[in-house]
């Protein structure tokens, strides 16, 4: 195991809680150093020997490269030891067994595990487009930050084969390549990663932008957005309607840094109003008395689920930034605190359940607590 840096932890300062809704710290509390903290804790999960974070699965381990990435665009001080660890994780984790494991629906809450020692994988691509998703936006990011070409190469050989998923049945991607499902997910992502991708310096921005655009015409028209500008989870295959399944927090999240980029890439606002719109729902839906964002099988959440709160939470910030909201910044900050209030054990563990009390923590619930750590801090 090894750690990208040891950090101070600065105390609290003046935590008030001024009502049962609202959790308020004073304007010196330190957002930034909470979030230091909390990855540094992270890293104590990953394996050098694997490049992968321990205690989770293959796609998790490229969200804990993601809130790496995405804490260091705030410390450039930190460059030098997370570009260690992307190479690393560039070199060892396409060795793993662990990408070409056995997956369930989200529905089932099942997490991944190996089928067995032998098998390997090509690079960041096996049989889920959505694995190949949040790996291609956390390569991405570590472009963005070392301007390394094999990672921004990695992005596209990645979209290259997600963009061969397209579904002819009922449009979007596939979810899988045995072609058992057609979520929501997989079809934000690759609307995300397409518009990253258009706004990069790759050999042919118009194809992704092409892409772009053909995916949110089809998003946009597939019903997967209910009545109530939330998104279920996915179609069903038989009606190509929308299946009434969970609104998971993720689903509400990558769409919003999808739309955010495309705003840019063709410089329409439109799209900004949009995620507004979905942002605003998942907000109203998702959140408990205290405005804490809880899924619906909080607190039994087992599986890939406790890993979901956080994808909504680096989203939302990216749409902050884009267009700054009050009320977002509130749900932002009010979540950190909750967080490192109520959901904190020893070492700076974070669990995950972010209203409390704290349980047990991985590294799934540790990265997802970190996004909204880093989210808050992002913000100020």
């Amino acid at each position: 195991m090894i750690a990208s840096g040891i950090y101070v932890l600065l105390g609290l300062v003046s935590i008030v809680a001024s009502s049962p809704s609202q959790l308020t710290l004073s304007s010196t509390t330190a957002y930034f150093d909470n979030a230091k903290c909390a990855v540094n804790t992270l890293q104590k999960w990953y394996n050098q020997t694997t490049g992968l974070w321990g205690t989770t699965g293959w796609w998790n381990s490229a969200i804990c490269l993601t809130v790496l990435g995405d804490l260091t665009a705030l410390d450039p001080s930190m460059l030098n030891s997370s570009s260690v660890i992307f190479d690393n994780t560039f070199i060892q984790a396409p060795k793993s067994t662990l990408s070409h494991s056995v997956r369930k629906p989200t529905s089932k809450y099942k997490r991944q595990s190996p089928l067995n020692d032998t098998e390997s994988s090509t690079e960041f691509l096996n049989d889920y487009y959505d694995d190949e998703g949040w790996w291609a936006l956390a390569w991405i990011q570590a472009y963005d930050l070392t301007q390394d070409q094999r990672y921004l190469d990695t992005a596209v050989n990645i979209f290259d084969d997600m963009a061969a998923g397209w579904d002819t049945t009922c449009g979007g991607i596939w979810w899988d390549k045995s072609h058992t499902g057609n979520n929501a997910i997989e079809n934000e992502l690759f609307l995300s990663v397409a518009a990253h991708l258009g706004r990069r310096k790759t050999d042919n921005p118009s194809y992704y932008l092409d892409w772009a655009m053909k995916e949110w015409e089809w998003f946009k028209n597939s019903g997967l957005i209910n009545s109530q500008n939330t998104i279920n989870d996915g179609l069903d295959l038989t009606s190509c309607q929308n299946n009434n399944g969970t609104v998971w927090s993720y689903n509400q999240g990558v769409v919003l840094g999808g739309l955010v980029e495309l705003s840019q890439l063709v410089s329409n606002t439109s799209y900004i109003t949009t995620a507004q719109r979905i942002a605003k729902a998942a907000i109203q839906t998702l959140s408990d008395a205290n405005g804490v964002l809880q899924e619906s099988c909080d607190p039994n959440c087992t599986g890939d689920a406790p890993q979901f709160k956080g994808i909504l939470m680096r989203n939302l910030q990216m749409l902050y930034r884009a267009s700054p909201d009050d009320g977002v910044k509130q749900f932002l900050q009010q979540n950190a605190n909750s967080i490192w209030q109520n959901d904190q054990g020893d070492g700076n563990q974070l669990g995950p359940v972010w209203s409390g009390p704290f349980t047990a923590a991985d590294a799934s619930t540790q990265s997802s607590a970190c996004e909204a750590l880093v989210a808050a801090a992002a913000i100020r």
